[in-house]
């Protein structure tokens, strides 16, 4: 079976490993992302992964708690490492091979990011996990997936979220919302529609670097994207 794109970077967020717990990480979520990622490596693709740390903290939240902004992006980033190092054991007892790379250093458990390491990796038929987010605070960790992508010159951004895309209102609550199979990049700017904050987004339309929104919690839908199969929301130029 052919293979669409070669080389992809996957945005998971923190809040998609938490299934119904409402904080945390979920066993069988984790076990469902390895399973599904495993099955892209068994066809030769080249995956990246950006995995958020909302689950655990978010940096946002930390003026509700009196926490200094800046402290508390450093914070989230620290989360998305505590999450990283979970995928990556699941991964690893699935047999696939991984090298977590982080944007602030702690050579204990994760290798510094130098690009060209990250890419031989790719290269070599292993799954990079990024963990803290751009290694600076006032970054989301979809600012983190744009630059990343970029970087390593991935084919696209693959975005799992909790829903099946992209929709002109919220779903949830109007059940006459309307579904875009594609969409450009300058509707969604002109509709005001959150994809991903407007930095990681405008560097994706500035090197015209696809995004697909899809439901990563579906069985497969990781595989029919990579065959070519329309699923989700495909945002490009």
């Amino acid at each position: 079976m052919e293979n669409r794109y070669k080389r992809v970077l996957l945005k998971l967020s923190g809040e998609s490993l938490m299934g119904a717990e409402g904080f945390g990480i979920d066993a069988v979520k984790l076990q469902h992302y390895a399973e599904e990622i495993k099955n892209l490596v068994e066809r030769g693709v080249e995956i990246a992964i950006v995995i958020g740390g909302g689950n655990i903290y978010r940096g946002l939240n930390a003026k509700e708690n009196r926490i200094e902004r800046v402290q508390g992006d450093y914070m989230g980033m620290l989360a998305t490492c505590i999450n990283g190092l979970a995928l990556q054991s699941v991964l690893e007892s699935y047999d696939v091979y991984t090298r977590l790379i982080s944007a602030v250093e702690m050579r204990q458990i994760a290798e510094p990011y130098i690009r060209r390491r990250a890419i031989r990796h790719l290269e070599k038929g292993r799954v990079v996990i990024f963990v803290a987010g751009t290694g600076s605070p006032y970054f989301t960790t979809d600012s983190a997936a744009a630059l990343r992508a970029n970087e390593i010159n991935a084919d696209v951004i693959l975005k799992g979220t909790r829903v099946d895309g992209i929709y002109d209102k919220d779903p949830l609550k109007n059940s006459d919302a309307k579904k875009y199979d594609k969409i450009s990049f300058t509707e969604v700017i002109r509709a005001g529609l959150g994809v991903m904050d407007m930095t990681a987004f405008t560097m994706c339309q500035e090197n015209n670097l696809p995004i697909v929104v899809f439901d990563i919690n579906v069985k497969d839908n990781l595989q029919k994207i990579i065959s070519g199969e329309q699923i989700g929301t495909t945002v490009s130029a």
